[in-house]
């Protein structure tokens, strides 16, 4: 029997402990647990790495540099998440003209423990989950392309809303110290707009693999809001699978 190593957008195996659930920028120490995994299958040269739920993966790259400077102890996200993500037949069109619907199935749950994994470290042969609270509220909404969130943080550690803009703006990782293909030159653009990000303006910012992050302010509740938009399909889908894939290669995981 062959085994071979597969790069997957499927919701399947993403929570399995010996899965690294990859973004790039984000955790690519993950891919450690492949020589478990492996381990665990006998010895086979196949594996399975995974790329998160598409707005997980918007979320997830817009805590990251916060989480790894002053740590997130919390998070509350609301996100706005259009048609497209819905697949095909996706969402009649009698339900969703002139209206908004507040639940997504399986959404909700999958943000709040995704992030938790791709944000943890690993622990042996498996993945810590980080010590954070994530709380999700999903919505369709009539929008083609592009999901949106809402974003509430509560860090651990006191600091400015200059720096939590530098710390985001300034954030780059493996994939662009490598020069990967798909890689954006910059993972996360913000906008001092008061009314950016758009997903009509926004969702193509780094040929869709940047997530655009907007009206970052000090929150009344927990410290810090701000609202994030990224490509479902290109960075939240496709797009994401091509770059672990590119990633996988450049490290020499492909060469087996």
């Amino acid at each position: 029997m062959a085994f071979y190593p597969v790069i997957s957008n499927s919701s399947a195996y993403r929570m399995d402990a010996d899965v690294p659930l990859l973004i790039p920028e984000v955790n690519h120490d993950h891919l450690a647990l492949l020589d478990a995994q492996q381990k665990r299958r006998a010895g086979q040269k196949g594996f399975i790495v995974t790329n998160p739920n598409c707005s997980t993966i918007m979320l997830a790259l817009a805590l990251a540099p916060l989480h790894f400077k002053f740590g997130v102890k919390s998070v509350v996200a609301t996100t706005m998440q259009a048609l497209s993500g819905a697949g095909y037949p996706g969402v009649a069109s009698l339900a969703i003209s002139d209206n908004v619907l507040p639940f997504i199935e399986g959404e909700e749950e999958k943000i709040e423990q995704e992030t938790l994994k791709i944000l943890g470290r690993v622990a042996s042969e498996t993945i810590e989950d980080a010590s954070m609270n994530v709380s999700a509220q999903c919505h369709r909404v009539n929008v083609t392309d592009g999901h949106m969130a809402a974003v509430r943080v509560k860090l651990s550690q006191a600091t400015g809303i200059e720096d939590i803009k530098s710390t985001l703006s300034s954030f780059t990782s493996i994939p662009q110290e490598l020069r990967l293909h798909s890689a954006p030159e910059h993972p996360i653009i913000v906008r001092e707009e008061l009314d950016r990000p758009q997903p009509r303006l926004d969702r193509d910012a780094g040929k869709g693999m940047s997530v655009t992050i907007g009206r970052v302010l000090p929150d009344n509740v927990l410290d810090y809001r701000f609202v994030a938009l990224s490509h479902n399909t290109i960075r939240g889908a496709a797009g994401a699978a091509i770059l672990n894939a590119e990633l996988l290669l450049a490290t020499g995981k492909l060469n087996t």
